[in-house]
């Protein structure tokens, strides 16, 4: 008797372990929706009941994680080539490709720092300066944005020795947090994070310096889950989640048409 209730406790307690993982979707996001979609997700989960698994990490990366099978049900990209490149390759749910928001640059310094932003980029020159945090351009959306900003001002050539790179925009952001770098070229988002805001100031970098980083997502074609993530979609694009995104310095599809 012991026995058998034994076998019925282990079996409704697989029974809920597989309701759960049904409830639920794995996101592969762009390291600057960090801080932004760890709220995104807390709201969705209160709203739906449904629980997002957010992993964070270099859109190039993911990328070729995807091509390779990795088994996200969407995935979030800080450059809407990326997503393009799956929905060709048909890794891509069709007609699911999302422009969800467009990514900003800024240069940001430890609180304690002495140097000058109002330069901008010009104040990279200083001899002061032994480490400049960027995100690695081969597969960071941001760090190719870093480097078209610091080509457009001519002084690529004089300050890429000094180049700390980080794997995503997030490690760029710690690197310069911890002390390894002295000044670091982040993403927006990550600046206005509750928690870099207490430990650094900024200044962002003309976006006429640097193509736009516009930003896009996909469901996979493989994901077992595609309702959960096509509602995950729905939700984002509501008025109070734009507004969230707009919070964290992302332009929004539509916020230019709407004067905002």
């Amino acid at each position: 008797m012991r026995t058998r209730y034994l076998c019925t406790a282990v079996f409704a307690l697989l029974f809920v372990a597989r309701l759960c993982a049904a409830q639920e979707i794995t996101v592969a996001a762009a390291a600057d929706l960090q801080f932004a979609f760890q709220d995104v997700a807390a709201r969705f989960e209160k709203d739906t009941g449904k629980h997002v698994k957010l992993i964070f990490g270099s859109s190039g990366n993911f990328s070729a994680q995807i091509q390779n099978g990795a088994p996200f049900d969407a995935f979030f990209s800080a450059d809407i080539d990326y997503p393009k490149r799956l929905e060709a390759a048909g890794l891509a749910e069709p007609g699911t490709l999302y422009p969800y928001a467009t990514g900003k640059i800024v240069l940001w310094v430890p609180k304690e720092s002495k140097l000058d932003l109002g330069r901008g980029l010009q104040v990279l020159l200083d001899p002061a300066i032994h480490k400049i945090a960027i995100a690695n351009p081969e597969h960071a959306p941001y760090g190719r944005a870093a480097v078209a900003a610091l080509r457009h001002q001519n002084i690529y050539d004089q300050v890429s020795a000094k180049f700390v790179l980080g794997e995503n925009i997030s490690q760029t952001a710690t690197f310069v947090v911890s002390g390894s770098a002295d000044v670091g070229i982040i993403a927006l988002s990550l600046a206005l994070a509750p928690s870099m805001k207490e430990k650094g100031r900024y200044v962002e970098i003309p976006v006429d310096d640097y193509p736009p980083i516009q930003q896009a997502a996909v469901i996979l074609k493989s994901s077992p889950h595609k309702e959960i993530a096509q509602q995950f979609f729905a939700f984002l694009k509501t008025a109070e989640l734009q507004d969230l995104l707009r919070s964290y310095g992302f332009t929004v599809p539509g916020a230019a048409a709407a004067g905002r």
